[in-house]
């Protein structure tokens, strides 16, 4: 992700988060390039998803991930998790964990698909609404038969649909 897709970013964060990330925040994480990696999905000119992932040994964590409500239900949101984790592997990870509401169904869904499990919860996580966190974990991405659920995954996505 770069400086200047900030702006499309914010307007997704703010449409998708009752408690946006502020320009800040997002510029600080995008300066800690040696162990966190961005990255914005666009169909042709449009910034339609963002996605970001920090990796600390042989651990990786998805620390956010959002795509427009008007694009939903595209496999926007699978293909940039699909690169995330394909970075996190790069960046060393063995396992990649991430934390969703409770009560945010669809994106437990898409999570399970890679192989993510609930593993705990984290009470009160979403200071705004007071809601829990569902933490979810993935463990040995490195395993062959991981890498085969990645392909499958990767080849179920329509062209056109790559983060940069």
């Amino acid at each position: 992700m770069r400086r200047r897709h900030l702006k499309g970013v914010m307007a997704i964060e703010r449409q998708v988060y009752p408690r946006p990330w502020s320009p800040n925040l997002f510029l600080s994480e995008m300066t800690e390039m040696r162990n966190r990696t961005y990255l914005v999905a666009r169909l042709g000119r449009e910034l339609v998803g963002y996605g970001g992932i920090m990796s600390y040994g042989e651990e990786a964590h998805v620390t956010t991930i959002a795509v427009d409500p008007a694009h939903h239900r595209r496999k926007i949101g699978t293909r940039l998790l699909f690169e995330l984790i394909q970075e996190g592997i790069r960046l060393g990870a063995r396992a990649v964990s991430l934390e969703v509401r409770v009560s945010n169904w669809g994106a437990q869904r898409l999570y399970s698909r890679f192989g993510f499990r609930p593993v705990g919860v984290r009470k009160g996580y979403y200071q705004e609404t007071g809601e829990d966190a569902l933490v979810m974990w993935t463990e040995d991405v490195h395993r062959p038969g991981y890498r085969k659920q990645l392909e499958e995954i990767a080849g179920k996505l329509p062209a056109g649909v790559r983060p940069s």
